[in-house]
């Protein structure tokens, strides 16, 4: 298996990034979703006129009617103070009603991403989910989802209106107060945002240092979590908590850097703005002072200056928000663009499971390439019939599972049911017809019935019961307080492993397949909680084909046939006596678990 190591993250194109992003914005299938896109866009462009135009001129005419000393007209002085006030409420009004009708819109197309990412995860091959680690998955798709509502207010709400309005001041400048001023407000926007894409783009390479660093440090402790029972085990706390605070102090010194490079990127934006602001502003006096502009115009290019430098002096953090979050859904986006190495062939149809009889023609297999793992598996296994594959570890027994379930492609060979080729079939209608019990039964941390009705979706109270009853724990269940409703916890790790696998049971009962693999099911088990276990299993194989991969040669002396594999080859097969008749590998293996069985009967003896 490859090192469990992350992708760092990446600089990502703006645009295509965007592209991928806008049919999530503007769905083809919700004509209200695109109907409240175009009403937002009509109050954010009538916030700005009045803003604009309000604002700004009912305080140049107050200030001319006051500059004039004619107090004799103070009403309308008033008029157009209150007019002013009534301005500013209405472009907040505004505001907010845009806010309110686009609402439901970022959050259906943040439903709508993270609802493709998670399922296109569930559609992804067992190989993948191995060798990344869930913590670092999840915490990408979580970055991902998150950005998107972000994104999505900034663009249109912030980047869109401030082009607005710097297209509409600059023509109430040329035409009022001359090309120059006009001229000289576009350079100090255009070295504005040189300077804060050329700090902000430093700045995104110590964000992106950091977030590796913090996704590092988030998957660390979600797999030390995980593994708390192991790491008690070898009295490791110490060293698990040394290694997070290890990455989590590499996070802080990233971080610390990360936030320094703010001030100096504040510093420089203030230092442009405020320039902007002075030399406008004593342009327009130097004017006056000649007669060509009215006070009342120093006071507009103010009022105006300063409305666009408010939205301008959140372009850095703006810009910043929005590469952060083409970097954090690229990285989602790159999940999604992670090819299934499993998929149903063209034209595939349901699988047809009529008795159930299972075939390995020829199975060659491996999990990387040039180190084969099956090297021509042949098996027969006629419907209702029990096969049992037993052999030394990392023979290939468990690795039949998984290709039975297909979570892996053969790299020679086929495999059928009923005659037809499980590569032919889709993937639902196969998984449909085979149940499994593991050797490490997980399950979620939920109830025991939502456990049990795992099994099949829609089962009824009434049948989550007599599974529960055919698996030998109702009695346990129904002894509860909580009786059904009873949490099993992280994985299950309220129960015990007995229990645990009786909830297996009873899941694949009520799945009831035709088809049953059990793979080493008991083998995690102590001897007692096996036998009564082994019992419940061979009342569940009968009429069903059922393939036994077992380690103790025990649990399979009655199967119908046994397979011994070695080196991902079968080198005996036979009931149980004819294997111990051929006094081979299987009567060895045999031999030393009874002398094993023995040893450990004799210890008990002497303990009593």
């Amino acid at each position: 298996m490859p090192p469990l190591t992350e992708t760092p993250s990446v600089e990502r194109p703006l645009l295509p990034t965007l592209r991928r992003f806008l049919p999530y914005l503007w769905p083809s299938d919700a004509r209200p979703l695109r109907l409240r896109i175009v009403v937002s866009m009509i109050l954010v462009v009538a916030s700005k006129i009045v803003q604009i135009f309000g604002s700004g001129y009912t305080l140049k005419y107050a200030f001319d009617r006051m500059a004039h000393g004619d107090r004799s007209v103070a009403w309308i002085v008033v008029a157009l103070v209150l007019g002013y006030a009534a301005a500013r409420f209405s472009s907040t009004m505004f505001d907010n009603f845009r806010n309110v009708v686009f609402e439901r819109v970022g959050q259906e197309a943040t439903r709508r991403l993270a609802g493709s990412v998670f399922r296109h995860l569930h559609q992804l091959s067992l190989r993948f989910h191995l060798e990344r680690r869930t913590g670092a998955v999840t915490k990408v798709v979580e970055r991902g989802t998150k950005s998107i509502d972000t994104m999505l207010y900034f663009m249109l709400f912030n980047i869109a209106p401030t082009l607005l309005e710097l297209i509409i001041v600059l023509g109430i400048f040329w035409t009022s107060f001359g090309l120059w001023l006009a001229a000289g407000t576009v350079v100090m926007v255009a070295v504005y945002i040189y300077f804060t894409r050329m700090v902000t783009d430093w700045r995104a390479a110590l964000r992106t240092r950091m977030n590796d660093l913090d996704t590092g440090a988030v998957s660390h402790a979600v797999d030390s979590l995980l593994n708390f029972e192991t790491v008690k085990y070898f009295n490791a706390e110490e060293r698990e908590a040394a290694r997070y605070e290890a990455a989590m102090q590499a996070y802080a010194n990233a971080a610390v850097r990360s936030e320094n490079s703010l001030a100096w990127l504040n510093i420089g934006q203030a230092l442009v703005t405020s320039a902007t602001l002075g030399i406008g502003m004593a342009m327009i006096a130097w004017g006056w002072g000649t007669g060509q502009f009215t006070a009342g115009d120093v006071l507009l290019v103010s009022t105006l200056l300063s409305q666009l430098f408010r939205p301008l002096d959140l372009l850095g953090m703006v810009y910043r928000t929005i590469r952060q979050g083409v970097i954090d859904m690229g990285a989602m986006f790159d999940l999604i663009d992670t090819p299934s190495e499993v998929v149903d062939a063209p034209g595939a149809q349901p699988l047809v499971v009529g008795n159930g009889h299972v075939r390995f023609e020829d199975v060659h297999f491996g999990y990387d390439a040039g180190q084969p793992i099956l090297k021509g598996i042949d098996l027969d296994i006629p419907a209702g019939h029990t096969l049992a594959v037993v052999g030394p570890s990392g023979a290939g027994k468990s690795t039949l599972a998984r290709l039975m379930y297909r979570f892996y492609d053969l790299t020679g060979g086929r495999i059928t049911i009923d005659g037809q080729d499980i590569a032919g079939v889709t993937q639902d209608s196969l998984r449909s017809a085979i149940g499994i019990v593991p050797q490490d039964t997980v399950l979620f941390n939920d109830t025991i019935g939502y456990n049990i009705a795992y099994g099949r979706e829609g089962a009824g109270p009434d049948e989550i019961v007599r599974a529960a009853k055919g698996a030998a724990i109702a009695e346990f269940i129904e002894r509860q307080p909580l009786g059904y409703e009873t949490r099993v916890g992280e994985r299950g790790l309220k129960l015990s492993g007995g229990e645990k696998q009786r909830v297996a049971i009873a899941r694949t009962l009520l799945k009831n397949p035709p088809i049953l693999i059990l793979d080493e099911a008991t083998s995690a088990l102590d001897s007692r909680t096996e036998a009564e276990i082994q019992d419940t299993l061979e009342d569940i194989e009968r009429g069903r084909t059922t393939i036994v991969i077992a380690h103790r040669l025990s649990t399979v002396v009655n199967a119908d046939e046994i397979v011994v594999l070695d080196s991902g080859r079968v080198v005996e097969r036979g009931s149980h006596a004819a294997l111990l008749r051929q006094d081979g590998l299987y009567a060895e293996m045999w031999n030393r678990q009874a002398q094993e069985r023995e040893s450990e009967e004799d210890g008990a003896l002497a303990a009593e």
